[in-house]
């Protein structure tokens, strides 16, 4: 699964490696968690023949997708997740891998290594090479009872590759940049022709760095959380260094 993630680069490095025209100023985010905003990256109107104008377009999304047909929200779970083996049957998602698939921008994942049935040792999950990942996702507008709509999104995952599935058994589903144009056209292209694109990431891409137990508050939301530590046997006690936080990195979401 996909529980927590971070996108730490700038807006320009996002925005160009989206494919977006321009991004507005955001803080790095250490600690994303569900039902906060989140940036995603759709499809655009199509651009004339020669035009260099972007043809995606960026949105901020509720993380916690929530289909149209959702009578009362309070009885629905949170379904920030989607597994990509039944999304196109399952009621909740079917719509949206239809009509409005989307790339999520990260610098890398969180995940824990369960441990006798308890959340354990966290990692974080990060590019081996640096850089950005995109996520494969999806995003539903939700109208709520007042009248007003919401944008909601959730991300995809698939089994995990082999050498991130002894810490979890499913992963994000990540995108290749050269993949990005296929996923987002829902114009042409129907779930059935995309299906091959929901996959593992390849060996090796990704690192998984040991962390301490401060990424399991959302409250925490600064850098230090990524740096390496081991949770100790008691909980709630982990070793890590520098400690501190950012708390004014929510403040533009």
């Amino acid at each position: 699964m996909c529980g927590r993630f971070a996108l730490t680069a700038t807006p320009d490095q996002t925005a160009a490696f989206l494919g977006l025209a321009e991004l507005e100023v955001f803080p790095a985010r250490y600690n994303i968690a569900p039902t906060q905003p989140v940036l995603m990256a759709i499809a655009g109107l199509p651009q004339a023949p020669g035009s260099n104008l972007a043809d995606r377009q960026p949105m901020l999304v509720r993380w916690g997708l929530i289909p149209a047909w959702v009578k009362d929200t309070r009885e629905f779970p949170l379904l920030f997740n989607a597994r990509s083996e039944g999304a196109t049957e399952k009621a909740s998602f079917r719509t949206a891998m239809r009509h409005r698939r989307a790339l999520v921008p990260a610098s890398g994942f969180y995940e824990w290594r369960q441990s006798g049935g308890k959340r354990g040792q966290p990692y974080w999950v990060r590019p081996k090479h640096g850089g950005l990942v995109a996520f494969a996702g999806l995003i539903e507008t939700y109208a709520e009872p007042g009248g007003s709509e919401m944008d909601t999104g959730a991300i995809l995952t698939v089994n995990a590759s082999a050498d991130i599935a002894h810490i979890h058994d499913r992963m994000p589903v990540v995108m290749d940049p050269q993949d990005f144009a296929r996923w987002l056209d829902c114009r042409t292209l129907e779930p059935r022709d995309v299906a091959d694109l929901l996959r593992p990431a390849q060996l090796d891409f990704f690192e998984a760095v040991p962390v301490s137990d401060l990424v399991n508050k959302v409250a925490n939301t600064g850098p230090e959380i990524q740096e390496r530590g081991v949770v100790g046997p008691e909980p709630g006690k982990a070793r890590r260094q520098k400690p501190g936080a950012d708390d004014s990195q929510m403040t533009l979401f």
